[in-house]
């Protein structure tokens, strides 16, 4: 009998697959070996976090903040008040290795209109998603939004410039509060998010500038918590576009 099939077949399993085979064979060595062969593959996959929304939103600002760059430093994105970023450029995490952020351009300019915009910047390829919005939410937000909710993928949503908004409410507002502002500006971006049916979006108000207010530590905190399950979930749909080409493969033959 040729094996050689049969093992190519086995090392194309989703590893979830194989521990429950070995615990129906009652072999508890193999399934061991195997759960810790899924954590440090967990571990060690690279996970692609796109930075996204429209031209002028803080984009590359808000990449450098993150990184603990400031814009005017060699080595960070492009900033302006112009279209700066042309190209889908990566930045690594100052933290973890294995995670990368894509800085992509704006959504919606001429150069990057709208209806191309996905296939332009290869919006599949991309693991988990940060939609930076510098005001309300907008068509294209929307957009983006259910695109990612098609790929069955994940994103934070992050008001950004929240420092100016704060600011032209103070000016307009008889009886301005900030606490009541800020709720009420995340209370709507949540509610568009709903509307859209997106379940429980995860919104952040943040200012690149003053990282100190604001919710920009609690969307640190958040995705340093919420790593392992990104990470998790870009390994099982990894594995589960891979099953599927390795099926359309065999069904093709």
């Amino acid at each position: 009998t040729d094996t050689t099939g049969m093992q190519a077949t086995r090392k194309e399993l989703p590893i979830h697959k194989e521990i429950k085979e070995a615990l129906l064979k009652n072999d508890q060595a193999l399934a061991v070996a195997k759960i810790n062969e899924y954590f440090d593959q967990q571990k060690n996959v690279p996970l692609n976090i796109a930075i996204t929304g429209e031209s002028g939103s803080g984009k590359s600002t808000f990449v450098n903040a993150f990184r603990g760059i400031d814009n005017r430093d060699e080595k960070a994105a492009p900033t302006g008040t112009t279209e700066t970023t042309m190209e889908v450029n990566p930045y690594p995490h100052p933290n973890h290795p294995n995670v990368t952020f894509w800085d992509l351009p704006g959504i919606g300019t001429t150069k990057f209109p709208a209806d191309k915009y996905m296939k332009h910047v290869g919006f599949e390829k991309f693991d988990f998603f940060i939609i930076v919005s510098s005001d309300r939410f907008k068509e294209n937000d929307v957009r983006l939004a259910k695109e990612i909710q098609r790929m069955e993928k994940k994103f934070y949503f992050v008001r950004s410039k929240i420092d100016n908004s704060m600011r032209d409410e103070e000016r307009t507002q008889r009886d301005f509060n900030k606490e009541r502002s800020l709720k009420k500006i995340k209370d709507n971006c949540i509610q568009c998010l709903q509307e859209q049916g997106l379940k429980s979006p995860q919104v952040f108000l943040v200012s690149s500038f003053d990282l100190q207010l604001y919710d920009f530590h609690l969307l640190e905190e958040t995705l340093e918590r919420e790593l392992p399950e990104h990470k998790r979930d870009a390994f099982l749909f990894e594995n589960r576009c891979c099953k599927t080409k390795t099926s359309s493969t065999v069904c093709n033959a």
